[in-house]
């Protein structure tokens, strides 16, 4: 596995004397991440700086991802999810201006992987990210964001689910029909499942099976299998390969509107899968056949998907750790967020940071 390579300089990290700063790993619209190396254990770590106090919805996304990160680095021992190891505490308030969480360094990302992985490779990883999907949705959490660049990798092929700024708790502000009313941006567009699109933001832990899906395309064919460009053409690529929706499945869609949208599209037919991934075995057409269903009813569950065949090289239920489901008070700022102010945010996300208790 190449390891994460970059020219860009150094950022301005404040992040005192305990750490050295070695080299940048990656920018996003939400953060810079960079090796650093933790001085008092010799131990090489990666800094993920966040500058969230700009708008209420990044303080937000910021506050999601530090409380699930403490609960799962605090509360499941998953190699599978990326730990949070410390935080870098302000001096005050007053001084709080970035966030810094300290965690565990890996080589690389899959997206930067994608074209030097064999089949071996291919289940061993699909195996990973749904181990650790697995005690995110027994705790109730979507990840909301699985992508190649979310799951990073090591020299040994070890997967960690990382970048939780997108998560939501199912529990709070659950509708009569028992999906989650989402009102943010979600998901990378090319990992998108069609009920994001379609159903008036009403959706279940199933959109993160989507993902993996669409995930195991991008391996086998070394290719993304829906890179739409907006959201016209995402879904025109969903359709090309899936077919016209059967009348049942555009019955399940629960807006109106894009019923009649789907409805004035020209007919499609389906797509065979062994045709589309001519070189993957029968088990992994029969995965991708599981995941990639336009109704979300008909899609497999993590359980489900980790008991498929394909996977059954690893498989192990005893070692495919769950957990209670997070309180709804966890996420109680959720409940009345439209309330909060920037300066109330900054204090909530204050109080986590200096409570945090470093593992370092």
């Amino acid at each position: 596995m190449s390891s994460r390579k970059t020219s860009k300089p150094l950022a301005k990290f404040n992040i005192g004397e305990d750490y050295q700063l070695l080299r940048v790993l990656g920018e996003g619209a939400y953060g810079t991440v960079v090796a650093a190396l933790h001085k008092p254990t010799e131990r090489q770590v990666a800094i993920k700086r966040m500058l969230p106090f700009d708008h209420s919805l990044f303080s937000l996304r910021a506050l999601r991802e530090l409380k699930l990160l403490k609960f799962f680095s605090t509360s499941c021992l998953n190699e599978n999810i990326v730990s949070c190891l410390a935080t870098i505490r302000p001096e005050s308030l007053d001084a709080f201006r970035e966030i810094y969480l300290v965690q565990e360094l890996m080589q690389t990302d899959l997206h930067r992987e994608t074209q030097s992985l064999t089949d071996d490779h291919c289940q061993y990883i699909i195996y990973q990210a749904l181990r650790g999907l697995k005690t995110i949705h027994s705790a109730d959490i979507i990840h909301r964001d699985l992508k190649p660049a979310n799951l990073l990798l090591n020299d040994s092929c070890e997967l960690k689910v990382c970048d939780f700024g997108l998560a939501r708790s199912v529990t709070t502000t659950v509708d009569s029909r028992g999906g989650k009313l989402m009102t943010e941006y979600v998901a990378t567009r090319w990992y998108r499942a069609p009920e994001i699109m379609l159903s008036n933001k009403r959706y279940t832990k199933a959109v993160d099976i989507w993902a993996i899906g669409c995930i195991l395309a991008e391996l086998l064919n070394r290719l993304p299998l829906f890179p739409g460009r907006d959201y016209s053409h995402q879904l025109d690529l969903i359709l090309d390969v899936l077919g016209t929706p059967t009348s049942s499945e555009l019955n399940a869609i629960p807006s109106r509107r894009s019923r009649e949208y789907i409805i004035s599209l020209p007919i499609s037919k389906r797509r065979p899968f062994p045709t589309l991934f001519p070189q993957a075995s029968q088990e992994a057409i029969d995965f991708l056949a599981r995941t990639l269903t336009f109704d979300p009813k008909n899609r497999m569950n993590v359980e489900e998907a980790l008991c498929h065949p394909y996977l059954a090289s690893y498989h192990d239920p005893e070692d495919e750790p769950v957990v209670a489901p997070i309180s709804p008070s966890y996420f109680e700022f959720d409940l009345h967020k439209k309330e909060l102010t920037k300066d109330q945010l900054k204090m909530l996300l204050y109080d986590e940071v200096v409570s945090f208790e470093s593992t370092i």
